[in-house]
C-alpha cells in the first residue's frame, strides 16, 4: 500500500515536452496523494519520464534504474515506473529485461498512470499502458487544473507526426497527427495565467501542423495565436517544434499582426543538401527553406533562427556538409542543436549506418564550433545595450534575478524579487556563450535594442 502521503521524485529533464509532460503527470497523481521530492532516499515511487529521440536513450534508462536499486539496496523498494516514448518503444521487453521495473507507460497513457499505480499497489504484478490514446488523454488532463504556475508555460497544442523522416522514432512513439480542440487549449491557457504566466510556449513534435475543425471552421496554428496575442496578462508567445513544410502564408503572416509572438523561429533544417534531405525523406527543400527565412525576414529584419542538425546521416558526403555550413553561413542561426545520426530501432534509417565515425566527429566538431561561435558573435553584439527581459525566478544564490530576452537568452542580473513576471529594462555589461549578465536599468534615455 503507499505509505500517505505518498512519495515520488523526477529527475531533471532536457526536453519541452518532456517538461510539459511530467508537470501534467504530477498534477494527475496528486490526486492519489502523492507529492513531489528531489531527494532519492526520501521516495517510494520513482518515476522517470523519457526521450527516444537522443542517443542510447534506452541504455540510460537502464542505468538510471541500477542507480535506484543501489540507494535501495537497504531499504524497502520503491514502485518504479518508467514513462515516456522509451517506454512506448521497448514496453514487454523493458519488463522483461529489468524485472525491477514495474510499470511502464506511453505517453499517450498518461492520464491512466493513477489506475496503473493503484492496480499495481494492489496485487504487485507489472502494469503496461501503451495505447494510442491521445483523445482521451486530453480529454481527461483537461479537466485537471494545470498546476504549473511559472511565469513561462508550456501548453501542448499537438502530438504525433505524420512526416514519417526516416531518422525519427516520433510516429512510432508519439503516433499519427492529433490537434487539441481549439476551446480546450484557450481554456488551459486561461488557467496557465490564473497561476502567473506570462509567457505561453505552444508545444508540438508539429506544432504549426495544427488544424482543428468545430462548426464548419477551421482552426490552425495562426488562429491560435491571433487569439492568444489578445490576452492583456500575456507578455510573450512561442512555438516549437516547427517544419518547414507547415510554415504557410497565414502563420507567416502572423508576425505582421501580433504584437506578442516572439521574433525568434525554432525550425529544424537537419543539412543544408537537397540530396540528404530526400534521403532523410524531410519533404523539404533547402529553396523552400530559404523562402520562409527570406518571407520572414521581410517582415520583421529583426528575426533570427535556430535549427536542429543531423550530422553524418548515410550518403553524406563532402559537398554535402560543405552546403549545410554554406547554409549555417547564409542564415546565422544564433543558437541550434547538432548530432551525429544515430539509427534508431523500428525506423526506415534503423539499418542505416552514419558516415565514417572519425569523420562524422570531426564535422560535428567543426559544425558546433561555428554554431556556437554565431551564439558568442550575438550575445557579444548585446553588450552595453538596453533589453527588455521577462522575469521568471530568482537565482539559487538568493540575490540575482534570472529571466529571458525576445531570444530565450537567459539574464542574470540583480534585482527585486517584486520584479518577477514582469518585463524590466537591463543593461547588458558582459556576455558569454549562453547567457548576458547585466543590471536593471530604472530609468535610461538609451534605445531598447
Amino acid at each position: 500500500m503507499l505509505r500517505r502521503p505518498p512519495r515520488s521524485t523526477l529527475f531533471p529533464y532536457t526536453t519541452l515536452f518532456r517538461s510539459y509532460d511530467s508537470n501534467r503527470i504530477f498534477d494527475t497523481v496528486k490526486e492519489i496523494g502523492f507529492e513531489k521530492t528531489d531527494k532519492y532516499e526520501d521516495a517510494n515511487c520513482y518515476l522517470l519520464n523519457t526521450c527516444h529521440i537522443r542517443d542510447k536513450a534506452k541504455e540510460k534508462v537502464y542505468h538510471e534504474i541500477g542507480r535506484v536499486k543501489k540507494i535501495f539496496r537497504s531499504k524497502p523498494k520503491p514502485i518504479v515506473i518508467v514513462a515516456g516514448c522509451v517506454a512506448q518503444a521497448e514496453n514487454q521487453e523493458m519488463l522483461k529485461r529489468e524485472p525491477y521495473i514495474d510499470i511502464v507507460i506511453g505517453p499517450q497513457s498518461y492520464h491512466k498512470i493513477n489506475e496503473a499505480i493503484l492496480k499495481h499497489s494492489k496485487n504487485k504484478k507489472k502494469e503496461e499502458e501503451t495505447e494510442f490514446d491521445t483523445i482521451s488523454k486530453f480529454n481527461y488532463l483537461s479537466k485537471i487544473k494545470n498546476k504549473d504556475s511559472k511565469v513561462s508555460s508550456f501548453l501542448t497544442i499537438q502530438e504525433g507526426c505524420d512526416k514519417f523522416c526516416h531518422f525519427c522514432v516520433v510516429p512510432y512513439t508519439r503516433g499519427p497527427e492529433y490537434s487539441r480542440p481549439f476551446k480546450q487549449i484557450i481554456d488551459e491557457a486561461k488557467e496557465l495565467i490564473e497561476s502567473g504566466a506570462k509567457e505561453i510556449i505552444l508545444l508540438g513534435q508539429n506544432v504549426n501542423a495544427y488544424k482543428f475543425e468545430d462548426n464548419n471552421r477551421e482552426y490552425k496554428l495562426s488562429d491560435l495565436l491571433l487569439e492568444l496575442n489578445g490576452f492583456d496578462q500575456i507578455e510573450r508567445v512561442r512555438y516549437t517544434t516547427s517544419h518547414p513544410k507547415d510554415m504557410t502564408e497565414d502563420l507567416i503572416n502572423v508576425y505582421k499582426k501580433s504584437s506578442k509572438l516572439m521574433p525568434l523561429v525554432h525550425l529544424p533544417v537537419q543539412s543544408g543538401s537537397n540530396k540528404i534531405l530526400k534521403s532523410m525523406n524531410r519533404k523539404h527543400t533547402i529553396e523552400e527553406y530559404l523562402k520562409v527565412y527570406e518571407s520572414l525576414k521581410e517582415i520583421n529584419p529583426n528575426v533570427e533562427f535556430s535549427s536542429d542538425f543531423i550530422i553524418g546521416y548515410q550518403g553524406e558526403d563532402e559537398d554535402d556538409f560543405n552546403k549545410t555550413m554554406e547554409l549555417i553561413e547564409k542564415i546565422g542561426f544564433i543558437n541550434s542543436y547538432s548530432f551525429i545520426f544515430s539509427a534508431r530501432p523500428g525506423t526506415v534509417a534503423a539499418d542505416l549506418t552514419q558516415v565514417n565515425a572519425v569523420k562524422s566527429k570531426e564535422r560535428l566538431e567543426i559544425i558546433q564550433k561555428r554554431l556556437f561561435e554565431n551564439q558568442i558573435k550575438k550575445n557579444k553584439s548585446l553588450e552595453n545595450k538596453i533589453l527588455n527581459v521577462l522575469v521568471e525566478n530568482i537565482m539559487k544564490d538568493g540575490i540575482k534575478l534570472f529571466g529571458r530576452t525576445e531570444y530565450m537568452t537567459s539574464v542574470i542580473f540583480d534585482g527585486d524579487i517584486d520584479n518577477i513576471g514582469k518585463i524590466v529594462q537591463v543593461e547588458i555589461t558582459s556576455s558569454n556563450q549562453n547567457s548576458l549578465f547585466g543590471k536593471l536599468v530604472e530609468s535610461s534615455k538609451k534605445k531598447v535594442a
